[in-house]
């Protein structure tokens, strides 16, 4: 599923005194089974842009296109069940959201909900609950009887049941220590290559952003204002430390080896595997000489 924003802006409460503008000027295509990662700083309008993505949230100015979707402003839509079952989002802390006494009617609820036969639902339960990298002995455990990070991965099974062709996903890692940050990516890596799904990711990790995206999209004050490779991002530190944000520890640490050293790296190293393949050449181009 292609997604397309063309000239689009969302304000709250509008005609009121509490009017603001939270996006604008949005232009941004998204090719299908791409992996594109959202950054900038908390108000930068990240959430309002994902809110558009199924449309939970309509602009007020210009298009939407989601696959054979089309949401304009000042169009009321009525037939969004649909669109809401190809576009999965997972918001932070979704274990918060689970409520169902076992871990197979929680999973099984969104499926169910959109005309799934109860038996073809409970059928797939551990189909499911393998994508997300729990064992089928929890089915019939209540989610609050687990771990945090299995409650958390109980909650995206639930998303991911109703076979989303997109998945959003907002701050998927909060809360999360270094270990369960890492499994939590690597499986949304593991699942998008699987199931050749579009991934959205919004987060405030630079890492992750490096490591995992195709193109990377920067958000400032409502509007885009870079996008990019992380490659092509990267490059430019200076831009976005001007911007107020963060650079992966990796680049900081090629910058203060270009520094101190007089050399400059063919790339920005996204890793530490890249660090490392780069000092190998470094030290090879200096016993040469």
């Amino acid at each position: 599923m292609d997604i397309v924003f063309r000239d689009v802006e969302h304000r709250y409460q509008v005609n009121t005194p509490f009017e603001k503008r939270a996006l604008y000027d949005i232009h941004v295509d998204i090719r299908s089974g791409s992996y594109v990662a959202v950054i900038g700083h908390t108000g930068s309008g990240k959430s309002t842009f994902l809110q558009h993505l199924n449309g939970l949230l309509q602009p007020t100015k210009g298009t939407v296109h989601l696959g054979d979707y089309t949401i304009t402003a000042g169009k009321k839509e009525k037939q969004l069940k649909p669109l809401r079952k190809k576009v999965g989002i997972v918001f932070q802390f979704p274990e918060h959201q689970l409520f169902e006494e076992t871990v197979e009617k929680d999973i099984c609820f969104g499926p169910m909900n959109f005309g799934m036969k109860e038996e073809d639902a409970k059928a797939r339960v551990r189909e499911w609950l393998t994508l997300v990298g729990l064992s089928e002995d929890v089915r019939h455990k209540s989610p609050f009887a687990l771990s945090g990070g299995q409650m958390r991965r109980v909650a995206i099974a639930g998303v991911l049941a109703m076979e989303p062709e997109v998945l959003v996903l907002d701050e998927p890692t909060a809360g999360l220590d270094p270990r369960g940050r890492k499994e939590m990516m690597e499986m949304f890596a593991s699942l998008q290559q699987q199931k050749r799904m579009t991934i959205v990711l919004v987060t405030h990790s630079m890492e992750e952003a490096a490591r995992y995206a195709d193109e990377i999209i920067i958000m400032h004050q409502g509007t885009i204002v870079r996008r990019g490779t992380p490659e092509q991002i990267f490059r430019h530190v200076d831009d976005l430390l001007h911007l107020g944000l963060d650079v992966p520890e990796t680049i900081l640490f090629q910058r203060a080896i270009e520094q101190k050293f007089g050399v400059q790296f063919d790339a920005p190293c996204l890793t530490m595997e890249d660090i490392v393949q780069s000092l190998q050449m470094l030290f090879a181009r200096v016993k040469r000489t």
